[in-house]
């Protein structure tokens, strides 16, 4: 299954417009600081999340970003993806942008913990600098994702996705989120050790 969106452009955010929590490498908040200003090369490590979302097959939800934003335009990676706002939980953070960019409502979202990364994005000139909450849980209504955010989404099997990951381009996160994923067994009434 496969649907798409067709938009091009830019989002690229206003200065001060979006803050993010700044963190030291325990997780604790240590300031704030604009988002572009976060991404931009040294970077400063800042506070995600990261989603992965199941249908009552199994098949992961994926979503390719959309041509438009202005960091990781056009490649594949999880569910969602974002940054709470400062002072916002995680996973209250993660069941808000589900609902912004897919138009869905997560079952039984649950942590799997956390990872560090430092990854730079060729396609963007920027940079992730995160300490990123890893979440996984279930959809059951059919996604209907706002076009400035996600170009288009698929479900997949396991091998499906070492197959798309063989092919396609994805997100300089996506290898660091999906092994935390996997790492953590079974989670959620998940088994996700099928995702290595």
């Amino acid at each position: 299954m496969l649907a798409t969106n067709d938009v091009s452009g830019t989002d690229a955010p206003e200065p001060g417009r979006d803050l993010l929590e700044l963190v030291d490498t325990t997780g604790r908040t240590v300031g704030v600081l604009d988002k572009l200003a976060a991404h931009t090369i040294p970077g400063h490590l800042h506070r995600a999340f990261s989603v992965f979302l199941f249908d009552d097959e199994g098949r992961l939800l994926l979503q390719r970003r959309a041509l438009g934003k202005y960091h990781s335009p056009g490649v594949w990676s999880n569910t969602c993806c974002g940054h709470p706002f400062p002072g916002e939980a995680p996973d209250a953070a993660a069941a808000r942008r589900i609902r912004e960019e897919l138009g869905m409502t997560p079952v039984g979202l649950a942590a799997a913990g956390t990872v560090l990364y430092e990854l730079p994005d060729p396609k963007s000139g920027l940079i992730e600098r995160e300490y990123n909450h890893v979440f996984v849980g279930r959809f059951r209504d059919e996604p209907r994702p706002d076009p400035a955010e996600v170009a288009e989404w698929t479900l997949v099997a396991p091998g499906e996705l070492r197959d798309m990951r063989d092919r396609l381009e994805f997100s300089v996160w996506f290898p660091a989120v999906i092994g935390r994923v996997a790492e953590t067994g079974r989670v959620a009434d998940l088994h996700l050790d099928a995702w290595r």
